[in-house]
């Protein structure tokens, strides 16, 4: 039995466990993951009900997941949007549908907080399960080179990405500058 619910403060320490020993053996990972939560956590982009535990029976928490503000701006325009990053699943928990079951609460939470979209950098063969399309569908670029498949965009709400073109604008927590 799994119980998603918003992180609170006394989780922060098992959360930075987590989401290191998580990325420990990532192929594509800085294995920094632990420290962005953190910054983000002390940022103005962070949204407390978007940063999410998966708990299980025992009170063990087997997975995390963030998702902060983030603009999407051109020559004339900003959009806001959320990123999704990172999400977390412990090691002896992965490969259960833990990390998508985050990533679909988290799409209805931020639904009811009123956002349209999320952007994400992420595997090519995961993401699109959960509704995930190329950015450059949008007409949306990243700020840095990655390969197209990994970046991607959700629209929670029909025509969530309608008219919305541009760059993505990470907070500077992000260290993307």
């Amino acid at each position: 039995m799994l119980t998603i619910r918003q992180e609170e403060t006394r989780d922060h320490q098992q959360v930075f466990r987590l989401t290191e020993e998580a990325f420990r053996n990532m192929e594509h990972s800085d294995h920094q993951e632990q420290f962005l939560v953190e910054r983000l956590r002390n940022s103005d982009a962070f949204i407390p009900e978007l940063s999410l535990v998966a708990e299980n029976e025992n009170g063990e928490i087997a997975g995390h997941i963030l998702f902060t503000e983030i603009k999407i701006e051109n020559e004339t325009e900003s959009f806001g949007s959320l990123a999704l990053a990172p999400v977390s699943v412990k090691p002896e928990f992965q490969n259960r549908g833990i990390g998508g079951q985050l990533i679909l609460f988290g799409h209805l939470v931020a639904k009811e907080l009123g956002y349209t979209s999320v952007i994400l950098i992420g595997h090519e063969n995961y993401y699109p399960k959960f509704g995930y399309e190329k950015t450059s569908n949008f007409g949306i670029s990243f700020p840095f080179d990655i390969p197209e498949e990994n970046g991607m965009a959700v629209e929670l709400v029909k025509d969530g990405l309608k008219n919305v073109t541009g760059m993505v604008k990470y907070p500077k927590e992000f260290g993307t500058d």
